[in-house]
């Protein structure tokens, strides 16, 4: 076999075996993050696979005799990537407190003002996470896995899968959890102290809520554009809210509060 451009004197170089799976099971991921994900693998074909990935069959079947071998492999490897689009992160948090504030500062005067200001970015930021999070293909990907998985029988790959994606909901949940705590903590806001919360405990609360809105608009897409016209924190003024800012604001209710300490 040649490869081409090489010419007809040059043999396409042997690969390892070692080099081989990771040449499939790299073809195999680019092949679901251009497609997108099933529920289960049927949708990929093994000989596809093997004729996208450009290596010998042979040294395939004798990495994995049986196809459902290849696809248990795919499958761990998908689950140990998986990282669904979160909502605004440290970093992306900072960017849009230091955005609002260059509009606002004067607002950071007085304890209303400051109020104010959590509460917009608590509207803004719900509306954009949910857009974000519900037209991503990573998320698409990201559900039809977790579906995939509880389809799964009891054995090594179930388990192997179920453990890969823990991790992944709990890298989910940090990145909000940081991201809440980067706008309170720039706004002069607390957990409360008898509310037996903490920042970790409001980013598992708004993942749990993102992924419930983003299924629940799988079958009723209306949800993604409903605005609410009310003032859920007690605001100078009334706003219209997405679905997931009148969490958001439910959840800051309950849990945040003015910290004396801040300057």
């Amino acid at each position: 076999m040649y490869s081409s451009g090489d010419g007809p004197g040059r043999r396409r170089p042997r690969l390892s075996d070692q080099e081989t799976e990771r040449r499939m099971l790299d073809t195999a991921l680019a092949m679901v993050n251009r497609d997108g994900l099933t529920v289960g693998l049927d949708h990929l074909g093994f000989e596809d696979v093997i004729r996208d990935a450009g290596v010998a069959r042979a040294a395939v079947y004798r990495r994995w005799p049986y196809k459902d071998l290849f696809f248990a492999d795919l499958l761990r490897e998908l689950a140990a990537g998986a990282a669904p689009a979160a909502a605004a992160d440290g970093e992306a948090a900072r960017r849009l407190v230091a955005a609002v504030l260059a509009e606002r500062a004067a607002e950071l005067a007085s304890p209303q003002g400051r109020h104010d200001l959590v509460t917009e970015l608590l509207r803004v930021t719900a509306a954009g996470d949910l857009e974000t999070v519900s037209g991503s293909p990573e998320w698409r990907t990201y559900l039809a896995l977790q579906a995939t998985f509880l389809s799964l029988p009891e054995g090594d790959v179930r388990a192997d899968v179920q453990a890969a994606l823990a991790r992944s909901e709990r890298r989910f949940a940090d990145r909000i959890a940081r991201g809440w705590e980067t706008v309170a903590t720039a706004l002069g806001y607390r957990v409360r102290p008898d509310s037996g919360g903490s920042f970790a405990l409001i980013g598992t609360m708004a993942a749990a809520t993102i992924r419930g809105l983003v299924i629940m608009a799988a079958a009723d897409p209306e949800l993604l554009t409903r605005r609410v016209p009310g003032n859920p924190t007690g605001a100078s003024a009334a706003a219209d809210w997405s679905l997931l800012g009148m969490a958001a604001a439910s959840i800051a209710v309950t849990y945040l509060e003015p910290d004396p300490d801040a300057g």
